[in-house]
């Protein structure tokens, strides 16, 4: 049986990850140090005999014994509030964390999959967006700790395919959702939807005007695993292009949850993009790939999950406090 190593394996995509691979019977090592994964992500797969779980931070020395085929690399906070709370964090382990994880794939002979971001294109200047556009990307700015980690992973990525021969994979993933995403993270999706399941009015920043794309969660794993399994080394844009502007995903929102709160808006965070659509030509060409699952679909599923929580659960809308984890 192969083995994989996917790092961030208690987070929102790492763990649906692990299901995916072990479902493909490819045995599973998982790794997190939780400082934005949850151990109630993995619950189901603790009996499962081809998976397992190291306690770990990906940004000191990975210590491996087993043999392994494939390591994928998604640690790293993914929700502004996470990076902006811990941004020495979130550069380390976009930095360190990516070394060495690419040292490990050398090591082991692994073929490395690493988890990039729409965010490298930064406030776009083109759209949609494909993926040789270079990106207009502040570096400086609050934003700017998660989009130029990823940009750095994306280099020295590169830099181990063309001077090391490590056999290399980039996934620049667009917006996701789905079951497992944390309520208070942040994100558009599980704040309005927790906003909409606590009885309160839905925030909108800005005039409402910015658009987004959401991926389901069920079809981006299949296009990562689809990049995994293929031949091509260059970055590959996974995202859904059916692009919503936030105000009128708002009222979606509120459609869906038979709700009658009122939108109220609020200043827009510095830098927060406008526009954000992937050009999945590529994805469509190398990896016989195109999102199955629509908005309306996939938002009943992802608010089921969310009305599954318990009351205690649906009232914790303070953000995680990360004061305990060294920087």
């Amino acid at each position: 049986m192969k083995r994989a190593l996917v790092t961030g394996a208690a987070g929102f995509l790492g763990s649906h990850l692990c299901d995916k691979l072990l479902a493909n019977d490819i045995a599973v090592i998982g790794m997190d140090n939780l400082i934005t994964g949850a151990m109630s992500n993995l619950a189901h797969l603790e009996e499962n005999p081809n998976f397992s779980f190291v306690h770990h931070d990906v940004c000191e020395f990975i210590d491996i014994a087993e043999d392994l085929d494939y390591i994928l690399h998604f640690a790293s906070p993914a929700s502004p509030i996470d990076y902006l709370k811990i941004p020495i964090q979130t550069l380390k382990v976009g930095a360190l964390g990516t070394h060495n994880a690419l040292g490990l794939a050398r090591a082991k002979n692994a073929r490395i999959l690493v988890a990039s971001t729409s965010e490298i294109y930064g406030d776009p200047l083109v759209h949609p967006q494909t993926e040789d556009y270079f990106g207009n990307v502040n570096t400086i700015g609050p934003r700017g700790v998660y989009d130029e980690a990823k940009r750095y992973l994306e280099s020295i990525t590169m830099a181990y395919h063309r001077y090391h021969g490590v056999d290399t994979r980039i996934v620049r993933i667009f917006n996701t959702y789905g079951p497992r995403m944390r309520l208070n993270d942040g994100r558009v999706i599980p704040a309005f939807m927790g906003q909409a399941l606590r009885g309160e009015d839905l925030t909108v920043f800005g005039d409402g005007s910015q658009t987004r794309s959401f991926c389901f969660v069920e079809d981006e794993i299949e296009g990562i695993y689809r990049l995994l399994m293929s031949e091509y080394h260059l970055p590959v844009n996974i995202g859904n292009p059916d692009e919503i502007s936030i105000l009128d995903f708002a009222k979606e929102i509120i459609d869906l949850t038979r709700t009658d709160q009122k939108i109220v808006f609020k200043p827009l965070p510095k830098n927060d993009p406008l526009q954000r659509k992937p050009d999945i030509t590529k994805a469509k060409e190398i990896l016989d790939w195109k999102p199955n699952i629509g908005r309306k679909e996939g938002m009943q599923r992802t608010f089921a999950y969310f009305k599954s929580l318990t009351k205690e659960e649906l009232k914790k809308v303070e953000h995680r406090d990360f004061t305990f984890f060294k920087t």
